[in-house]
């Protein structure tokens, strides 16, 4: 897998076909919510299974109905991470690829004046109960809730931390990696740039985009 973005070439947008497929389906703005939800749910299965791909496996020998072969097992725990409400919605895909994971909610949202993320939610355990720890929102556009989270869960003990969301912003990517550079970045694809108040819509979305996750995938745009 290659990389186009960042220093680190830790930016992985996914150029397989049936994502951008996906994508093109969840930006057009006569998509409904049940459909963007499934696409939502679909499209963060496929980014999972791309951000996984360097697990660490325990090997083990298995008894197959023919005879015994080496077999292989998940040598870390895995938590996923959704940041409130967006990243709901990429929990369900997740899941199915990984059932055993453990889910750990944060609640933050984006003061709309300041741009800067507020946080209101936050139950996670005392000690880390993970390895490693995938955290799912739709969009990284300003960076400012991904570098929270990230800020959380290092205070919380997990070194090993990747971001998987459905589009991202140059402007987020580069505040993302100035803090936490360290930080694997997963995407169905890099768009152009943020909206500023220059743009006749309000500043801080991703252009082009496809609006507020949120609200599209629960109603309420």
């Amino acid at each position: 897998m290659s990389s186009a973005w960042g220093t680190a070439g830790n930016v992985y947008p996914s150029a397989h076909p049936l994502a951008r497929h996906k994508l093109t389906l969840l930006r057009r703005k006569t998509t409904e919510p049940k459909k963007f939800r499934e696409l939502v749910a679909e499209l963060a299965m496929m980014l999972v299974y791309e951000a996984t791909q360097d697990l660490p496996l325990h090997l083990e020998p298995i008894e197959t109905p023919l005879t015994v072969t080496q077999g292989a097992t998940m040598a870390a725990k895995i938590g996923l991470i959704p940041i409130l409400r967006a990243g709901l919605g990429m929990v369900e895909g997740a899941w199915k690829l990984l059932p055993q994971a453990e889910v750990w909610h944060l609640g933050l949202y984006r003061d709309e004046k300041t741009l800067q993320p507020v946080a209101y939610y936050n139950k996670l355990p005392t000690e880390p109960t993970v390895q490693l720890c995938l955290i799912l929102d739709p969009m990284l556009a300003t960076g400012g809730s991904a570098i929270a989270a990230v800020d959380v869960l290092k205070n919380w003990g997990v070194s090993r931390i990747k971001f998987v969301g459905l589009i991202a912003a140059p402007e987020g990517i580069t505040a993302l990696h100035s803090v936490h550079p360290d930080v694997d970045i997963h995407v169905a694809a890099v768009d152009e740039r943020l909206t500023t108040r220059d743009d006749p819509f309000p500043p801080g979305f991703i252009w082009p985009g496809l609006g507020d996750a949120g609200d599209r995938q629960f109603g309420t745009g």
